[in-house]
């Protein structure tokens, strides 16, 4: 594989400047992009405040509070587990954009990797349905975390070769997987299911064996399942790998400089493929978890409609790629994805219609002040350096 000469990346000096500016700046970024999001509130005739609390008690974060209790308590668990389903996702997902940060590659291909995760666990789910349970999800999370990652490794692979820059590939990778994908479970695909005729676009359901299990809810409602878990230990390995690892060592430097990591040794277009492999075993893993978990099944609109990749980029940004930070980061924007649902948020106090264009918003907002965040060190950099040119 031959090696460019790079220059530190974008994505990288993204990184290092957002890792510069604390715990601090993910709070303030927040609480910006919510204030911001409450004028746009006011601007509808809402009330900002109203808004937000039937938002907090709508994810079900309200449960925390001891005083809840009767039949809100037992609905706001149900509206809880939801958003840590959601939560389960994103943190994945997150993890997915965040490797690839600190490596300085802007991984855009979340979703493209997600899908392929679910298409594979879906296809190995619903065939062998004879197979010992345990080993069925196991063989399943390992075919969609494998594919995942091969399938984010071309970025990869394309990058070492060739040059070409991650985000084109990584989109072009995301439409070739969301088309390929409607294919499979579309009319006449080859995972259609025709149990209920042969018109509709829908995949056949996995085996009830590989259904991952539930241990906070009702199984029939959603309720949460072990997947949380899995999305807690990808947090731990995450933090391990780079902290406490020769790899997570070369994954950093060539973060900061690709061209003084290439000099102390480090080949630089093998750690661009090991990065984006790691990233796509992420996002494959989380469409994994969501298919064995809840969805049981796809359709085409269900793939062509999925958002969860490039939500993600937001929870990276404002996590600062750290794992605690992904977690609370995943977090936030899981409880406003439950809150501002249409079977949550109440019309009278905010228009349904409008809840999913405010959750866009404040997350256009995240993104916005992160850039603003890097902006301000560049200024305070230049205005050093003209200081001691003076």
């Amino acid at each position: 594989m031959a090696e460019q000469d790079d220059a530190p990346t974008v994505a990288g000096r993204l990184a290092l400047a957002q890792r510069a500016g604390g715990a601090a700046g993910p709070v303030l970024t927040a609480v910006f992009a919510l204030l911001l999001g409450g004028f746009v509130v006011l601007a509808t005739g809402a009330n900002p405040l109203s808004t937000y609390r039937a938002i907090f008690d709508g994810s079900g974060l309200n449960w925390l509070f001891p005083w809840v209790s009767g039949s809100a308590r037992s609905f706001a668990a149900t509206n809880l587990q939801q958003t840590l389903l959601l939560t389960t996702a994103l943190v994945l997902c997150g993890l997915a954009v965040s490797v690839g940060f600190r490596c300085g590659l802007f991984n855009i291909g979340g979703q493209g990797q997600y899908i392929v995760g679910s298409i594979f666990a879906l296809w190995i789910g619903s065939s062998f349905v004879t197979m010992n349970g345990p080993l069925h999800v196991v063989l399943a999370i390992a075919a969609a975390t494998l594919t995942g990652a091969a399938y984010a490794g071309i970025a990869g692979l394309l990058k070492a070769i060739t040059g070409a820059h991650e985000v084109i590939s990584t989109i072009m990778l995301n439409w070739i997987a969301v088309w390929v994908g409607s294919w499979l479970v579309g009319q006449g695909g080859a995972l259609q299911s025709h149990a209920n005729g042969a018109s509709v676009p829908i995949s056949s359901a996995v085996a009830p064996a590989t259904h991952l299990h539930v241990f906070w809810g009702n199984p029939v409602l959603q309720g949460l399942d072990v997947g949380f878990f899995f999305a807690l230990a990808a947090l731990v390995v995450y933090a391990v790998l780079l902290n406490r690892t020769t790899l997570g060592f070369e994954l950093r430097a060539v973060g900061f400089n690709p061209e003084a990591a290439r000099y102390a040794g480090i080949a630089v277009a093998r750690t661009y493929v090991k990065t984006m492999a790691i990233a796509g075993a992420f996002a494959g893993l989380a469409g994994a978890i969501d298919v064995l978990g809840w969805e049981f099944q796809l359709g085409v609109t269900d793939i062509q409609t999925s958002q969860i990749g490039f939500i993600a980029i937001a929870v990276a940004v404002l996590g600062r790629n750290r794992a605690l930070g992904v977690f609370f980061s995943a977090l936030l924007f899981g409880a406003l994805l439950t809150g501002t649902s249409t079977r949550n948020l109440d019309a009278t106090v905010f228009r349904p219609d409008l809840a999913g264009n405010l959750t866009l918003i404040i997350q256009g907002l995240v993104v916005l002040f992160v850039g603003a965040d890097v902006l301000m060190l560049w200024l305070w950099n230049r205005r050093r350096r003209l200081r001691v040119a003076t």
